[in-house]
This record gives structure tokens, C-alpha cells and sequence, in this order.
């Protein structure tokens, strides 16, 4: 899509760039995808615990974000494309610090690899398994760590239930991914008894981040609203209520 068509595009979503929030203007725009339980769309109830970690970011800062949901590598594409849109959860790399702004720490994560029972995929071992077909969600930065452990053999999926589709279908060996988001599509496909998950290879921390005309000023009102949260224990109390803490 050409420049004009994504300024057009961000008219009608009503964004504006961050600089124009002293003088009154209020709203930015977010990209997610659905990952449970740390995001879940359409579920105004209990929409994730980072979904609402966001909201009241946000809320204390007096901002009115427009959220969307997209597949992840398209909010990858939004969040680098167009003015004054964040994007969670993105874990920070070393290739993607100087694609963004970030703007708060959310969440500690655990990525683990998943298998069927009786696959042939040593979890005890999976430093012994780097040649095994391993599916991911497209976009994210699974890839990016399994190269870094020396692992080759991709299947991308668009989706969590596309992950799980490839692993019963035979389409990979072993998937790789969250561990809160693995139990929770395990327990959504009521599957617990019919895959087994490894023990954390890698952890990171998954971010808010925005595009980069968002000022450091931006970052430091949003860094300090976030320790705010952790002061006061509103981060533990939406972690708990999603059985993150």
C-alpha cells in the first residue's frame, strides 16, 4: 500500500502523533493479536492480563487508545508504518531496539517447546533436536531466539490454534512458544494429557512499544506510570487474577 493510502488510513482511525498530546489531543492507536491469557479479544470481561495492564497504563496517563487485533506480523507492520501506534506484546531484541520506542515493561516470559506424547522429540534434551521441524507464529520472536540456540527448521503458523493444528496434523515435531500462552491452548483444545511441555530455555520481557514518533518524554511518562503500578501492586493484582504472578 502506498504512503498517501496509510496516512489516509490513519486519519480514519482517528490517530494523532504523540507530540500533539500537550495540546489537548488524546488518542493513539494499538495493534495486538489474540494470545491467551495475556491477550484475548472479545472478551470485555477478562480481556488478558497485559490487555489490562495497557488500559490502565493508559488510564492514569489520560490517554484513549483505539485497539485493533490483527495477526501479528501485520501488527509488526502497523506499529512500524503508521504515526502514534503501540504495540504489545513485543519482546525486545537486539534487531528490533532501534525500530521503536519503548515505552514499558509488561511481563517476564518463559518460551518452551511443546510436543505430543510418544513424538520423537527429546524435551529433556532439545538442545539434541536442533534439526526437528519446529512451528512458531509467524512474526514473532521465537524465531529470533531459536536461531540464536541454533535451530533452522521453521513451519510458521498465523495463528495459536495453527500451531496446534500443525502438531497434530504431523506438520512439525515440536512447537515453541510462551508458556503461558502453550498451557492456555492446551487447556482451551483440552489437550493437557496429550502434550508434554519442556522447562523454560529462554526468558525475556515482553513490551509496550510505540512507533518512533513517540518523544522520550513519551518513554519516561510511561516508564514511570508503569513503576507506579508495580508500587502500588496494581501489576500483581492483574497478574494474580490471570494466575501470572
Amino acid at each position: 500500500m502506498k504512503r498517501r493510502d496509510w496516512l489516509t488510513m490513519a486519519v480514519a482511525l482517528g490517530v494523532r502523533l504523540p507530540a500533539a498530546q500537550a495540546a489537548g489531543e488524546q488518542k493513539w492507536h494499538v495493534v495486538t493479536s489474540h494470545l491467551p491469557p495475556l491477550v484475548l479479544e472479545n472478551t470485555p470481561g477478562s480481556p488478558g492480563a497485559l490487555y489490562e495492564l495497557v488500559m490502565e497504563l493508559a488510564r492514569r496517563l489520560k490517554l484513549a487508545p483505539a485497539v485493533e487485533f490483527v495477526p501479528w506480523r501485520r501488527a509488526l507492520f502497523l506499529s512500524t508504518t503508521l504515526p502514534a501506534t503501540a504495540i504489545f506484546p513485543l519482546t525486545r531484541l537486539p534487531e528490533r531496539e532501534a525500530q521503536f520506542r519503548w515505552l514499558a515493561p509488561l511481563y517476564e516470559e518463559n518460551y518452551v517447546f511443546l510436543a505430543r506424547r510418544g513424538a520423537n522429540f527429546d524435551l529433556g534434551h532439545p538442545e539434541l533436536m536442533k534439526t526437528r521441524r519446529i512451528t512458531l507464529l509467524r512474526g514473532a520472536a521465537q524465531a529470533a531466539l531459536l536461531r540464536e540456540l541454533g535451530y533452522r527448521n521453521f513451519v510458521e503458523a498465523s495463528s495459536i490454534d495453527e500451531v496446534h493444528r500443525f502438531l497434530l496434523g504431523g506438520m512439525a515435531d515440536a512447537a515453541f512458544g510462551e508458556r503461558a500462552i502453550v498451557q492456555s491452548s492446551l487447556k482451551s483444545h483440552g489437550a493437557e494429557n496429550d502434550f508434554r511441555v519442556s522447562a523454560p530455555v529462554r526468558s525475556t520481557t515482553a513490551w509496550l512499544a510505540g512507533s518512533l514518533d513517540f518523544s522520550e518524554a513519551d518513554v519516561q511518562r510511561f516508564q514511570q506510570a508503569k513503576a507506579a503500578m508495580a508500587a502500588d501492586g496494581t501489576t500483581q493484582r492483574i497478574l494474580r487474577k490471570y494466575g501470572l504472578e
